[in-house]
């Protein structure tokens, strides 16, 4: 399986969310903790900038998949309850009657 771009080997691939965090918690711990001459720190923020813009990017693709999945999810659950079509892996709303599955074993033996 081929390996994934990192920004190292290439320049113009865009950086996972967990190499861009990384590089943001970095550029912040500089310039928190070192002394920096101006020019440098704007240097540090307008890369931090770049690679804040990239976390956003990918948490907003993550919500909107994630959405997706609900979504689907939902309706299935609603085409299921509709046709009359439940599986045993669907828990059924309410509480449970102990005593209907005790009477269900007892059945199948």
């Amino acid at each position: 399986m081929p390996r994934r771009k990192s920004t190292t080997e290439e320049g113009d691939a865009s950086p996972s969310f967990e190499e861009a965090l990384a590089g943001l918690e970095s550029i912040i711990e500089a310039m928190e903790h070192e002394q920096l001459p101006l020019e440098e720190l704007v240097a540090y923020y307008e890369k931090g900038s770049t690679l804040l813009e990239r976390c956003e990017s990918v948490l907003q693709s993550a919500r909107g998949r994630i959405e997706l999945i609900t979504l689907r999810n939902k309706n299935e659950r609603e085409t299921e309850s509709r046709t009359g079509e439940t599986g045993d892996h669907h828990p059924k709303s309410g509480t449970p009657d102990d005593s209907d599955d005790d009477n269900d074993d007892i059945r199948l033996f």
